[in-house]
């Protein structure tokens, strides 16, 4: 009897799965449906174990060990890992091959050992392929601590610096506001670059473009030289002298240049390059790029089977495997062969790169984009397209170039023209979303030197100098990128922490710092400039490197820095005046509610004017930001939601007896010619802008027809605004 329960017991125990734990529910579907039997996948959802929220939880008189806690509302899920950990035959943690994933499964082997006697491994993987997986389980290794105490240092030391920092500001400024290590850094950069755009004062210009002409065949050109040296047009009367001059003269052509150019594919993706052309190409926010390629890389349904379609996007390293290069060439061979290389073409990891993933790639090349395309969303349609045509152009041929360039002699006057056309396509042929306007522009007649060609219309267009330009998703992460300030990981994170904070605001695409993020800006850049400084964070990144690589101990990375920032941190706690109660301004405002006078109030937001009876009367209202333009009006220009989508605008605090309203904010400086206020414009052409908002001012007005179009618009639907209900007026 008691040999029939062993052999019952035996043939139970041999039963027993392998229990593997992924950060995902998706990733966990996809593995299991590659592995099969004998595997149970199952999800942490993350970081089950951290330092807690409360409190700064990090023991500075113990080497700064942290204090750890399971995570709030995962305490069930952990005790289910615990309770088939018991119940498996191994264990393999197979969180990402980052930092952050060698520290989640760091924290589970930990709690997983306490209830189980089975073997616990790691496995990790950049690619979510059944060869990937099946390889990796065969293989699995021990926990990589190094890895784990460079993520344990980043952790411990942005806790202490914010939660140092944080009540500095609470006391100082207002509660409720934080900081952190590099997010201050991010806020830095974007506040300086505000602060060029502001003082940039643009300076008008004028072009000169002509219509010319053999046969039917009419083509444009632009005016290059006049008498000899480049023409400086300041003002349309220099435009007009020149057209007076030369528009009965003989135009002939007085040379042509043709030159070739050769045309390099670019390498594959690495994240900040995805983010960046995703920004630019497809109009995606760093977060959202993250976000489609994190379900691109756990899994999609293809018809009847999952497949991770990408690898692993967290990267900053263009290196391929031999396996991915093989496909890829095999793939190139069969559909354009004629641009197949005879040898893989290899691209220099950068020096700083940590090189601990491939680069961003289709995990088969098979999966074309239009193969694909009936499976996906459009959005992750289009983010997988431009990975799969960076990667497959990456493999093949250069492509060349042919431009023409033609000067033209009218007078006094020569003008120039080019056209560009591919010779030989080259890895264009596989460049569908990825095509730029530019790589083709437009085609020219025949034409022989001495060439006598008719002339037609004149077209002078005023232009405006450009002013620097403020960072977008795009710009930001290349610049994080190459002040070394981040990671992969953290670029998108950096940005969104701005803008959830309500420090940054997103306008036109373009990253502008709020009141409250240029006063909190202000106040750590004064107070820590050896912290809240690109140096220190970039240094600070190359020391989790060389934790990472056992070539620094974490405890005496964190000791180094600690001393002498707390000891700032009490003499600036101590020493720096208080702007509570400083930024809130008395008005002349009446609260029409109660009576009581108003006062200007910073807020999440921005300012605002509150009732000075508060609590007993909540009245609030948006600040005046410049005084009505309309002659005998008395009233100010507010911001204002429509109904619907709460579209802002601007209008007349004595609506509806003044119908003034403006699509464009006022910037609260008025022009030297009119005295209306001026408003700051954008547009694709000329980018930002400063304009009068007077349609009968010229001054920094843009020639843009549109433009004009536009501004005439507004005022034409002034008298419209009555429409316009008390309600939105209030929003």
């Amino acid at each position: 009897m008691a040999e029939k329960t062993a052999k019952k017991t035996s043939k139970k125990e041999a039963k027993k799965n392998t229990l593997i734990i992924v950060e995902s529910p998706a990733k966990a579907k996809t593995i299991e449906h590659y592995l099969g039997t004998g595997y149970t996948v199952k999800a942490s959802m993350g970081h089950l174990i951290d330092l807690p929220k409360s409190r700064i939880a990090i023991d500075v008189n113990n080497n700064f060990q942290p204090e750890y806690i399971t995570v709030r509302g995962r305490a069930k899920l952990l005790k289910e890992l615990q309770k088939d950990a018991k119940n498996s035959s191994g264990v393999l943690l197979a969180s990402d091959n980052d930092r952050e994933g060698e520290a989640i499964a760091w924290h589970l082997n930990n709690a997983l050992k306490e209830k189980t006697a089975a073997p616990i491994h790691r496995i990790v993987f950049n690619e979510i392929t059944p060869v990937a997986i099946k390889e990796s389980v065969k293989n699995p290794r021990e926990i990589d601590e190094a890895k784990v105490n460079a993520q344990k240092a980043r952790r411990v030391l942005d806790r202490l610096v914010g939660y140092n920092l944080s009540p500095l500001l609470w006391k100082k400024v207002k509660n409720g506001l934080s900081a952190g290590r590099v997010q201050s850094v991010a806020l830095r950069l974007i506040c300086e670059r505000e602060k060029e755009v502001e003082d940039f004062i643009p300076e008008e210009y004028w072009s000169l473009d002509a219509d010319f002409a053999k046969g039917k065949n009419k083509f444009t050109a632009q005016l290059v030289q006049y008498k000899g040296t480049k023409p400086e047009l300041k003002n349309e009367n220099a435009v007009n002298d020149i057209i007076k001059e030369i528009q009965n003269s003989e135009c002939k052509v007085l040379d042509i240049k043709e030159t070739e150019k050769t045309v390099r594919p670019k390498p594959p993706f690495t994240t900040s390059k995805l983010q960046q052309a995703a920004a630019n190409r497809l109009s995606f926010t760093s977060r959202k790029t993250m976000q489609i390629a994190q379900r691109l890389y756990e899994g999609v349904q293809i018809g009847n089977t999952r497949v991770g379609l990408i690898t692993y996007m967290r990267t900053d390293s263009v290196r391929i495997s031999q396996t991915a290069i093989n496909d890829v060439r095999e793939w190139i061979g069969k559909n354009f062969p004629e641009d197949l290389p005879a040898e893989k073409i290899e691209y220099a990891v950068g020096k700083s790169a940590q090189d601990a993933h491939e680069a961003i790639r289709p995990t088969y090349v098979k999966y074309t984009p239009d193969s694909v395309k009936e499976y996906l969303t459009r959005e992750e349609l289009r983010l997988y397209s431009i990975i799969w045509e960076r990667f497959v152009s990456s493999q093949m041929n250069n492509a060349k170039s042919k431009t023409t360039s033609v000067d033209i002699q009218a007078g006094d006057a020569l003008f120039r023209v080019s056209a560009s056309k591919l010779s030989h396509k080259g890895f264009y042929n596989v460049i569908k979303t990825l095509s730029s306007k530019e790589d083709v522009t437009g085609s020219l007649p025949s034409l022989k030197i001495g060439e006598i060609l008719s002339s037609g219309k004149f077209y002078p267009e005023q232009h405006f100098t450009q002013g620097p330009a403020r960072y977008t998703d795009a710009s930001m992460v290349k610049t994080l990128e190459e002040k070394g300030i981040g990671r992969p990981s953290t670029y998108a994170p950096i940005i969104s922490v701005l803008l959830d904070r309500y420090y940054v605001t997103r306008n036109n695409k373009q990253l502008v710092p709020t009141m409250l993020g240029k006063i909190i800006c202000k106040i750590l850049v004064e107070s820590f400039p050896d912290v809240i400084n690109e140096q220190f964070t970039s240094e600070v990144e190359n020391n989790l490197d060389k934790v990472e690589q056992n070539e620094l101990v974490w405890n005496n990375m964190i000791a180094d820095f600690f001393g002498p920032f707390k000891n700032r941190v009490e003499e600036v706690m101590e020493n720096q005046e208080s702007l509570k109660g400083t930024l809130d301004e008395p008005t002349d405002e009446i609260c029409e509610k109660c009576g009581k006078p108003m006062v200007k109030k910073l807020g999440r937001f921005g300012y605002f004017l509150a009732c000075s009876g508060f609590p007993e009367c909540h009245n609030t209202k948006s600040v005046p930001l410049a005084k009505c333009p309309r002659k005998g009006c008395d009233g100010h220009i507010v911001a204002r939601k429509t109904k619907g989508r709460g579209k802002e605008f601007y209008g007349c605090t004595n609506y509806p007896e003044c119908t003034f309203i403006s699509h464009f904010k006022p910037i609260d400086v008025y022009c030297p010619k009119c005295g209306w206020f001026l408003v700051e414009k954008y547009d694709k052409k000329n980018g930002s802008y400063k304009s009068c908002i007077n349609p009968d001012c010229d001054y920094l007005h843009s020639a843009d027809e549109a433009v004009a179009a536009e501004a005439a618009g507004e005022f034409a639907k002034a008298n419209k605004a009555d429409k316009v209900s008390k309600e939105s007026q209030n929003a």
